[in-house]
């Protein structure tokens, strides 16, 4: 997944930190051995767009490691700019208040992210969460990206049913949805094949 997204963002790299509100961090996924180290430069300084994407959950998007981010990330920011990074875009990973962890987009040259390639790094950013929710360790290593697209239409389709089934938000529907896969200890893909399916239903007495 990370070096599919490295591709469709035109990244130089992608990785994925697992972490905890009692500052348990870990690296967990990267494109390659170099963004990896990268990676886990924030993890190890305590510093960084990971590590205040995390604490806000929102985006922490940065296009140029200008001055301004070195007076915000003292150590960090020349750290990261020393291994030719010039800009890191941080996305959380997280299903309603329970955050997991922060997907990172780095560059190594200065500019944003266009609309196109923000909508690709957010659908990224999701999967990364399936992933994280479905136990696996690389969901889509073996898969192109034109499946893992077609995993999200079908998991789209579920959650436009189960926000009429519920009268609730789309939003809302999601988070019920990953929260029965959670509970029941199943794949977010197999609970929304089984709601297409009509295998499953999910009632209003549930809310």
């Amino acid at each position: 997944m990370c070096t599919n997204a490295t591709e469709a963002l035109s990244a130089t790299g992608v990785g994925v930190s697992v972490m905890s509100g009692d500052g348990d961090h870990r690296m967990a996924a990267a494109s390659d051995p170099a963004t990896e180290r990268i990676e886990e430069l924030q993890l190890t300084l305590g510093e960084g767009p990971c590590i205040d994407a995390f604490a806000a959950s929102r985006p922490v998007l940065v296009p140029d490691l200008d001055d301004s981010v070195m007076r915000r990330w003292p150590v960090y920011g020349p750290a990261v700019h020393g291994e030719g990074i010039r800009a890191v875009f941080a996305f959380p990973l997280q299903v309603g208040a329970v955050r997991l962890g922060v997907l990172d987009v780095f560059r190594t040259h200065a500019g944003q992210l266009s609309r196109e390639q923000m909508g690709r790094a957010i659908t990224f950013a999701d999967l990364a969460v399936t992933a994280l929710l479905d136990g696996q360790d690389q969901p889509h290593a073996d898969r192109d990206l034109d499946e893992a697209v077609e995993h999200r239409a079908r998991l789209y389709q579920a959650q436009g049913m189960v926000m009429v089934q519920l009268g609730v938000s789309l939003a809302e529907a999601m988070v019920r949805l990953r929260a029965y896969a959670y509970a029941e200890d199943r794949t977010l893909s197999d609970v929304a094949a089984d709601v297409v399916a009509r295998r499953l239903r999910f009632d209003p007495s549930q809310s």
